[in-house]
């Protein structure tokens, strides 16, 4: 079982780390994808208004004397043909690249451009551009650039007399962009690997609940074979005894005999009724008797029944019975006994020859009845402390049958306690002792 539990939580492991190495490689390859996509249609949309705006540029400037053309410089400055950046200002450029860009599939896209030419010592200056641009061409590690020479059509006027000028466009952060256009998708992929990991988790901890379930179940069956095994055999010797003819002559060892019988009969009865009620409370058929109930008086009843007990170990319970209210709704029956398996496991986990010392105090204010048992035995680390109120968990003291039961007491107890709307918890030290704290709302009125 052991060896295919882990069989199965590495070959499970094996599979998600595939599987989420397969999604960051999609993921980073639809990144690239998408941003050459980008960087393709920025460009295509550029050289579409770069057409459109050469269809503009190489016809001449209005005005002047044309007789005058090629005689004189001045006439032919006034016949100088018009740039880009002379002839559109920077909002029409702007209209015509926002159409484009839509054109190619990049809505709301944020982009700068700017519109130049070249001087006499082959810089380009800008006579054009928008708002954010010197700031945007700065920065060519983050930002993507496209440009576009804007040349005098063939044939036209200003073939060879038009200026040298170009048209350029940076789109801010486009890693961003890419991310944001492929959000969707992303958060998606990565919401379907949390569900991956997620019934991942579920899987394992159900296989280690199955596999904890499986230790309990064969404790429980050892347990209960141990406790049936003792009465059993009793009863089997005593049977034997009573054929015996010198016992079935004498009436009086007859009667010891069928005692014994009698009471080891009803011993097995009550750890059936045990298993009974703890189905029964699993599922959650018990119904309470709620009435009003003097919890001093069932704590002074119960330490009256282990009396015996504790006088033959040589203990004692030290009562501190300090509340000025006890008066709760309960089910007698039910909350004698949850007080009954508190003193019983205090009794039960002593030390060795180490005379037990329980003491139980009570406290109250105006709404709460708080009572506590401490006692002087084994003590529980805090693993186990965790764990004590699980139904079938025992805590193990190096041989399991050296004390008693089917590790349901304390699961009992505190169903009981929450079916009274009551609060429990333990606090122990291993080797010095435990302590539970058991906390009931007052009866009102």
């Amino acid at each position: 079982m052991k060896r295919t539990f882990t069989i199965i939580t590495v070959l499970i492991s094996l599979s998600l780390i595939g599987i989420i190495a397969i999604q960051i490689s999609w993921i980073k390859n639809m990144v690239l994808l998408r941003k050459e996509q980008i960087k393709y249609s920025v460009q295509e949309s550029t050289k579409s208004v770069g057409n459109d705006l050469v269809q503009h540029k190489g016809s001449v400037a209005s005005g002047g004397n044309k007789k005058g053309f090629l005689a004189d410089d001045f006439y032919l400055d006034m016949f100088k043909p018009q740039t880009i950046g002379q002839r559109f200002d920077v909002e029409e450029i702007r209209k015509k690249l926002e159409k484009a860009f839509l054109a190619n599939g990049l809505k709301d896209i944020e982009f700068e451009f700017g519109v130049g030419s070249f001087n006499n010592n082959g810089d380009n200056v800008f006579e054009k551009f928008s708002a954010n641009f010197n700031t945007a061409i700065e920065d060519t590690a983050n930002n993507f650039f496209s440009n576009v020479g804007l040349e005098a059509l063939s044939g036209t006027a200003g073939e060879n007399l038009s200026v040298k000028e170009i048209l350029f466009v940076v789109v801010p952060n486009i890693k961003g962009l890419v991310i944001k256009s492929l959000r969707g998708r992303i958060i998606t992929s990565i919401g379907f690997t949390i569900v991956i990991l997620l019934a991942f988790y579920l899987t394992v901890r159900t296989m280690l609940r199955q596999k904890n379930l499986s230790k309990i179940k064969n404790d429980f069956i050892n347990n209960m074979t141990h406790e049936f095994k003792t009465p059993i055999a009793t009863i089997s010797l005593a049977v034997d005894a009573m054929r015996n003819e010198k016992v079935i002559s004498d009436r009086e060892k007859l009667g010891y005999f069928s005692g014994i019988i009698k009471e080891e009969n009803q011993r097995m009865n009550r750890q059936v009724e045990t298993i009974l009620k703890a189905s029964q409370l699993e599922k959650q058929e018990v119904d309470l008797n709620l009435q009003p109930v003097h919890v001093h008086e069932v704590i002074q009843d119960v330490v009256d029944n282990f009396m015996l007990q504790l006088e033959d170990k040589q203990g004692k319970v030290e009562l501190q019975l300090n509340a000025q209210n006890d008066l709760v709704n309960a089910d007698e029956v039910h909350f004698s006994n949850l007080v009954n398996n508190l003193v019983d496991n205090a009794v039960k986990y002593a030390k060795d020859n180490t005379p037990p010392v329980i003491k139980l105090t009570t406290q109250s204010n105006g709404k709460h009845f708080t009572m506590k048992i401490e006692d002087n035995g084994i003590g529980m680390n805090r693993d186990t402390v965790k764990r004590i109120f699980e139904r079938f968990y025992r805590a193990h003291t190096g041989n399991i049958h050296n004390v008693k039961g089917f590790g349901l007491g304390l699961s009992y107890v505190k169903t009981m306690v929450q079916a009274h709307d009551g609060d429990i918890k333990a606090e122990s030290t291993l080797g010095k002792g435990s302590t539970f704290t058991v906390d009931f709302p007052l009866k009102k009125g």
